[in-house]
């Protein structure tokens, strides 16, 4: 049974958003690391951050530091990325 459907849609929705969810999983991860593991533009990872930070699926670690800011899945985001993994099975 899905207890976020609304989220899970929006994940599903874009394949950016799952790949930055699947990639901050595990670590920390710096928006330039995110485009090199990722080959999107910086552009496009800007946005993405965006969007899951809107929902609040991810957060900034250090958000005074402009220049090297580290993302990292919420609580709310290991439980989402977890139901878009079993969706997805």
């Amino acid at each position: 049974m899905i207890k976020h459907p609304e989220l899970i849609s929006f994940i599903l929705r874009a394949k950016n958003r799952k790949r930055i969810l699947s990639l901050l999983e595990k670590e920390y991860k710096l928006p330039a690391q995110l485009m090199k593991e990722t080959g999107m533009y910086k552009s496009h990872v800007s946005r993405t951050l965006k969007e899951l930070k809107d929902k609040r699926l991810i957060a900034c670690k250090n958000p005074d530091d402009h220049t090297f800011r580290f993302y990292t899945l919420t609580k709310k985001g290991k439980v989402i990325l977890k139901e878009v993994k079993e969706e997805l099975v």
